[in-house]
């Protein structure tokens, strides 16, 4: 055994203790974040009256009440899509950094949050319902990797991933020109802020059907990722190693963008453009918890979820104003990635 190879056991070893307890420290930690999101606001409510609000609610027995009003109208959806759309951009970022073997890869870069986003001004400039808006920002999202996925094909024989990742770029400069040009069309004193203020990220409008209509694609994208971990974990290793261990790698790749592409479209359809989690997250998960995609993805679904739960009640809490989104995870995000590059760039190589 070399003494390189001997430090990397040494490694493996130091995290295989904390691995047994890891999720559960972190699934602890995303209960409290919820409990924080729901009890932190205007109107503040105690975690014991939340408690108790819910199990009246599971019991059916609850009494109208101004707490029982602000707690399941608006606090706890906004809470639980803040949670929803966390570990969905968190996951996706994992599984784009793993099947791409890039740790620079986030969930955009496919172009699927610019193509969401022009969906969605273009939604906005035509003065449409919310709820059209939001399927208009899915459908751009979903459109765009089927451009990326479509030009591969063509170009095929060439080298795929690199066309992907090119044609992704292209495709996403292409739909921030477009929502460039609606902003200069739209109307500077009703439509455009509206428009600014998507384009930064925001669950201020977040209402319970918004929810129970995200709940599904983002479970359908999330599960054939669990599912496949051990084979999306082998991709890693490498196209020969993967495909002589068995694993079709064309196709797997192909389910993998799909399914990471649903749930980015999904999330940022009901939230907006929210960057940093799909990049910084999977670097902390990886941290605590190694590069093995079948412990890689539940850590930054968990991890994700809690960070934006935290980063959400922070927004409408900092400031009179609501603080947009996108502009904390900005803030938060890259001294955070920094200061990750610096003390664990050996683990992620």
């Amino acid at each position: 055994m070399t003494a390189s190879s001997g430090t990397d056991h040494r490694a493996e070893a130091r995290r295989l203790l904390p691995d047994a307890i890891v999720l559960p420290v972190l699934g602890v930690c995303l209960a409290a974040a919820l409990m924080v999101g729901a009890a932190v606001g205007p109107y503040a409510i105690l975690p014991a009256e939340i408690l108790r609000l819910i199990g009246d609610r599971i019991a059916g027995g609850a009494e109208p009440s101004t707490a029982a009003t602000v707690l399941f109208n608006i606090r706890l959806p906004r809470v639980l899509a803040a949670a929803l759309v966390g570990a969905a951009l968190a996951g996706a970022g994992a599984a784009y950094q793993t099947i791409f073997r890039n740790p620079l890869v986030s969930p955009d870069i496919l172009g699927v949050s610019a193509g969401a986003g022009f969906g969605a001004v273009l939604g906005i400039l035509m003065s449409l319902p919310v709820i059209v808006i939001q399927l208009m920002g899915f459908a751009g999202g979903l459109a765009t990797v089927a451009m990326v996925i479509g030009v591969a094909a063509i170009l095929r024989g060439q080298a795929e991933v690199l066309v992907m990742v090119l044609t992704g770029i292209a495709l996403g400069a292409l739909a921030s020109a477009g929502i460039s040009i609606v902003k200069v069309l739209a109307d500077p004193d009703q439509q455009l802020p509206a428009i600014t203020f998507w384009l930064l990220g925001s669950l201020a409008g977040v209402k319970p059907s918004d929810l129970m209509l995200a709940v599904l694609p983002i479970l359908l994208g999330v599960l054939p990722l669990i599912a496949l971990a051990w084979r999306i974990g082998v991709m890693a290793m490498g196209e020969d190693e993967a495909r002589a261990l068995g694993v079709e790698t064309g196709r797997l790749r192909l389910i993998v963008i799909l399914c990471a592409t649903l749930v980015t479209a999904t999330a940022v359809a009901i939230s907006g453009v929210i960057g940093w989690i799909g990049l910084m997250v999977p670097h902390m998960a990886r941290f605590l918890v190694g590069a093995r995609f079948d412990r890689l993805l539940p850590a930054s679904l968990i991890l994700g979820a809690t960070f934006l739960v935290l980063v959400d009640t922070a927004a409408r809490s900092v400031a009179l104003m609501e603080v947009p989104l996108g502009v904390l995870t900005a803030l938060i995000g890259a001294p955070v990635f920094v200061w990750l590059l610096a003390r664990g760039r050996r683990e992620w190589t």
